[in-house]
């Protein structure tokens, strides 16, 4: 339980630190883009990193696609995920958790933050502690989400901290 809570604690100020990076690229009310972004300023936290594209259809029906996944992701979903959109990744009910989280972001034009359990791939002794930021090109309208992840919970026998976070 102590390293459970240990873990959380190192997960919570992982996410103050990317929320501090995304809060100074800010321009005043205006969200940062994604050519606002340098590695180098979080170089530490990569391996769970993600950029989600943000796709609007003529019929404003929003989809989303992994524009990039960090190596670190890898191992919790077992696979290469860069590329792939939500149906490729989650089960329905996943994706419909994901859809209503990232819509948030995206009409709210606010980070978003929870937790999601990984039980719907067949870990239910480990969650994501998941930070999500808005980007738009222009200031305003989202086209790309920053990501942060962090796993907590029973790892591999080799890893003893018990949380997946660069």
């Amino acid at each position: 339980m102590n390293a459970q809570l240990s873990a959380s604690a190192t997960a919570a100020r992982a996410h103050q630190e990317m929320f501090a990076y995304w809060a100074s690229l800010r321009r005043g009310a205006s969200l940062p883009s994604r050519v606002d972004l340098h590695p180098s300023g979080i170089k530490r936290m990569l391996p769970t990193v993600s950029l989600i594209d943000v796709r609007r259809g003529p019929d404003e029906a929003i989809d989303y696609r992994l524009r990039l996944a960090g190596t670190g992701l890898y191992s919790v979903y077992g696979r290469e995920i860069t590329g792939r959109t939500l149906e490729d990744v989650y089960n329905s009910a996943a994706v419909e958790y994901w859809r209503r989280e990232l819509g948030k972001v995206v009409t709210e034009r606010r980070p978003g933050v929870g937790v999601h359990s990984l039980a719907w791939k067949g870990s239910p002794h480990m969650s994501i502690l998941w930070l999500r930021l808005p980007l738009a090109s222009n200031g305003r309208d989202v086209d790309m989400i920053l990501g942060y992840d962090a796993v907590v919970g029973a790892q591999a026998a080799d890893q003893h901290s018990g949380i997946r976070a660069a």
